[in-house]
């Protein structure tokens, strides 16, 4: 009896696993519509992708970069700024560049880089994607940086714009 139940057990676990899962949902150009992802809690992120990028500059031999409070100020504010444009680019409503940004925040270092995303994609995510690219990665890889600037801000429909800037 108790052999019946197992086989009959094994051979409904193995039909479970041939069903087919259920297609995403298409956009109308035919392409699967994107996941939103559910933001964690703010310094869960932001030290994800602090970890992950001091990382990869460590294989590299390169020494981490830090946290500054107003490359993050700018950061944010920036994030929050395309989401209005609704554009992902370097410059403000106001015409602002990433150095005047920088400035307005109160940071007193020199400005490196700024990297930009508008995506559904998490933290992770679009640091690889920033990896991929020569001119973004220079900007996670240069060996100048000590202070990195870190934000994003999510719209309702899940659509994320991040911000990244880095400085000594």
């Amino acid at each position: 009896m108790n052999r019946r139940i197992f086989l009959l057990a094994g051979a409904g676990l193995t039909l479970a696993a041939c069903g087919t899962a259920s297609a995403p949902p298409l956009g109308a150009d035919g392409k699967p519509l994107p996941r939103v992802y559910k933001m964690g809690s703010p310094s869960e992120v932001s030290f994800r992708f602090l970890d992950a990028m001091n990382t990869l500059r460590s294989a590299r031999s390169l020494r981490p970069v830090a946290f500054d409070a107003s490359l993050n100020a700018a950061a944010e504010t920036h994030a929050r700024d395309m989401s209005v444009q609704n554009r992902p680019w370097h410059f403000g409503s106001d015409g602002s560049s990433p150095l005047v940004r920088a400035q307005r925040s109160g940071f007193n270092g020199r400005l490196l880089g700024e990297n930009i995303s508008e995506t559904y994609e998490t933290e992770l995510e679009t640091l690889s994607s920033w990896m991929a690219q020569p001119d973004t990665r220079v900007v996670i890889m240069d060996p100048l940086a000590t202070r990195l600037g870190f934000a994003w801000y999510q719209e309702p429909g899940g659509k994320i714009w991040w911000v990244m800037m880095t400085g000594v």
